[in-house]
């Protein structure tokens, strides 16, 4: 005789699942795993080579959470209207950056030429705004959908003469000879990196969001108090040297938690002021399909749990 027996247990709810591209301001995530701030039981960090794949695997469900921009966070909340934006990561101060080939040295140089980008919203923004200031049309250059793990290969084998790209890339890509040819710092805070997570995560899984605040804010203080050993442990991850990615993170603002909290609770008026506006541009440039409350986006529950 066969006897089955079932056991009665209570349900283990799923670690929070993390999209992460490489980036000097999500590194945080990586040292605070390394530093055991994060428990593996309750926050999973995985790794995408780009943001479209990262971005459609949260389409599909397989992500809970993303690191992205807070423009690409407007475009997915036209589907999804659940998404929040939880963390402000870092605002870019030229951690973001069109590079040319060597031999091409300014935007005017562009003309006639294939510039690369990632087919989301971030890179065509980017481009907009930088031909809008230079007063340069997007018709006069040839658009090229390229992923940013391919952006190094793509100016050497020469299917580009440009790309626009991030941090590490643009550090490895000028190691080459490329040059910056305009950055993030010509547009101050309108380049805001988020982490983005379904809403029903804040409140069915509140011990591993409170994990994922708690051990990002003590990274930031670990690093601010340590950056040597700190670059030591995530300079691998993002492929520089630990004075390299030292070097990248003066071109980005991180916010602490005090700061987060102010953002997300829509107290910061410049903030609130340069999402609307970058919601605008987008809407107008067709970037956007419909004029989207950014505002509604924010969620102060996740840093609030930071304490």
């Amino acid at each position: 005789m066969v006897v089955l027996m079932i056991v009665s247990c209570g349900h283990k709810p799923l670690p929070i699942r993390v999209g992460i591209v490489p980036w000097p301001g999500t590194e945080g995530l990586y040292l605070a795993r390394d530093l055991g701030y994060l428990k593996p039981e309750l926050v999973q960090l995985l790794d995408y080579p780009s943001d479209p794949e990262m971005i459609r695997a949260y389409r599909n469900g397989d992500l809970d959470a993303i690191s992205i921009t807070f423009d690409e966070a407007l475009s997915l909340s036209e589907t999804k209207a659940d998404i929040r934006a939880v963390l402000v990561q870092d605002i870019s101060n030229g951690g973001d950056a069109i590079v040319g080939k060597p031999g091409i040295k300014t935007l005017q140089d562009l003309k006639g030429h294939r510039i690369g980008l990632e087919s989301n919203g971030l890179g065509a923004f980017e481009l907009s705004r930088a031909f809008d200031q230079a007063k340069l049309s997007l018709k006069d250059v040839k658009l090229v959908s390229v992923f940013a793990s391919e952006h190094e290969r793509a100016i050497q084998e020469k299917r580009v003469d440009a790309v626009v790209t991030y941090e590490p890339l643009i550090t490895k890509l000028e190691s080459m000879g490329s040059h910056v040819l305009w950055d993030s710092s010509k547009i101050p805070g309108e380049v805001i990196d988020i982490i983005a997570m379904r809403e029903d995560i804040l409140s069915q899984r509140p011990d591993a969001v409170k994990n994922f605040s708690q051990g990002w804010f003590q990274a930031l203080q670990y690093l601010q108090k340590n950056p040597q050993d700190a670059a030591r442990r995530i300079a691998p991850h993002i492929g520089l040297s630990p004075q390299q990615f030292l070097k990248t993170l003066q071109k980005i603002r991180i916010p602490n938690a005090l700061e987060n909290q102010r953002i997300l609770g829509k107290q910061d008026p410049t903030v609130l002021q340069s999402i609307k506006r970058l919601t605008q541009y987008l809407v107008s440039k067709d970037l956007l399909k419909s004029s989207v409350d950014p505002i509604l986006l924010l969620d102060d529950r996740l840093v609030k749990m930071s304490d």
